[in-house]
């Protein structure tokens, strides 16, 4: 599923982004720090979900939301720290899923985020080990371990896994990992990037830092320069 998050904050981007990622690390997210930027985006990908920002440059929220209810069949989620009548009457007629305010609340974004469940609709068995991941991803997990855990064959576990959560399991292991060590790296500068690296579950810096990259487009140590300078 492709969900779009649009506000002119990078920070509040980001956020979101890591929120959304902790439950649901199979899910693109799209990023645009304005109304065209984002219409841009949903001229090229099929959005299902917009989370946007009202107080945006140029054209606000509202009217965003509105051109895209126009053009594309997609849910929209209205985000602002301002709660005034006539923003939640113009949601209103907009159609919108839901409106939540900003600071975000983790549990007020799970709330709404599980609306959307029944789109990657997962059996028990890949339920259960999507919750070990969760738990445990700071260990040193891996798919022959969870198998034996809950009583199944490792070789049958991994392709029912990419069946159904569209990510082999490693990969999805390592999504939640790094989108973890972001959030350890914005919230403690001070400490190394081995350390955080071994608390999100990594026996090897080079190894980190490789996926990192990867996954990020900058490396553990640039990425928190860019978070210093904001």
């Amino acid at each position: 599923m492709n969900i779009l998050l649009v506000d002119d904050e990078p920070l509040e981007l980001e956020q979101l982004e890591y929120l959304i990622k902790l439950q649901f690390p199979q899910y693109k997210i799209l990023k645009a720090l304005d109304a065209s930027e984002a219409l841009r985006i949903a001229e090229k990908e099929h959005i299902f979900l917009a989370f946007l920002d009202i107080q945006l440059p140029g054209k606000n929220g509202l009217d965003l939301g509105m051109e895209l209810k126009k053009k594309y069949d997609m849910d929209l989620i209205i985000v602002t720290a301002f709660q005034t009548f006539e923003y939640a009457h113009t949601s209103i007629r907009l159609g919108v899923t839901d409106y939540i305010t900003k600071p975000i609340i983790e549990e007020e974004l799970v709330r709404v985020l599980k609306k959307y469940k029944h789109i990657d609709v997962y059996s028990d068995f890949i339920q259960k080990t999507i919750e070990i991941i969760k738990e445990e991803y700071k260990e040193r997990l891996n798919l022959t371990y969870i198998a034996s855990k809950i009583h199944m064959n490792p070789a049958y576990l991994s392709r029912k896994f990419h069946e159904e959560v569209g990510l082999g399991f490693s990969e999805y292991l390592n999504q939640y990992r790094i989108e973890a060590a972001k959030q350890l790296l914005k919230d403690n500068m001070d400490r190394n990037i081995y350390t955080i690296a071994e608390e999100c579950g990594f026996n090897s810096q080079h190894y980190f830092s490789h996926l990192f990259r990867k996954i990020t487009g900058l490396s553990p140590r640039d990425y928190r320069l860019k978070e210093l300078k904001r």
